[in-house]
């Protein structure tokens, strides 16, 4: 019989945009502001991402659908994608999201997919700090992981690919 390990995980909760720092709340708007820009006429679910840059840039992400759903892409890539080709060499220490679905109040805070959590991993691994992770539903409550791997602790990486 195998032996079991425990993995553990601490997430941080904010009531409110309010609880958190300045600085995070800023971000947080700007996730809010990027969410009505959302294109999702299928699901409805609009998501905003808003991630801070090492030299105080933040770039922003929205989700946007296609007919095709493979095609479509999440409000987390779309901005960690653009942050990575317009600041390559930036380093990204925080990204903040907003999601629910239009029109409607969701208290409900809503973390990055799977698919995400694997993009943000290879930049988490790529930059080596951590990046902390804000997210929320529409309003209500934040919570706050220190890095990916609180959300992904076994996360796929390039260490898998080299054979040992």
């Amino acid at each position: 019989m195998g032996r079991k390990e425990k993995i553990v995980t601490e997430i941080e909760v904010f009531e409110s945009i309010s609880g958190c720092s300045v600085s995070i709340q800023k971000l947080m708007k700007k996730a809010q502001e990027a969410r009505a820009k959302a294109y999702a006429p299928y699901s409805n679910f609009y998501v905003g991402a808003a991630i801070l840059l090492e030299n105080g840039t933040i770039v922003t992400g929205s989700n946007q659908e296609n007919a095709s759903y493979p095609a479509g892409l999440c409000a987390e890539r779309t901005a960690l994608f653009y942050a990575g080709a317009k600041y390559p060499n930036q380093k990204i220490k925080s990204i903040a999201l907003t999601a629910g679905p239009k029109g409607e109040e969701n208290l409900k805070p809503v973390p990055p997919c799977g698919s995400c959590r694997q993009a943000i991993a290879e930049y988490e691994q790529k930059q080596k700090p951590p990046i902390s992770i804000y997210f929320m539903g529409t309003s209500g409550e934040v919570k706050m992981v220190k890095s990916l791997l609180d959300l992904l602790p076994l996360a796929f990486n390039k260490d898998f690919l080299d054979g040992t």
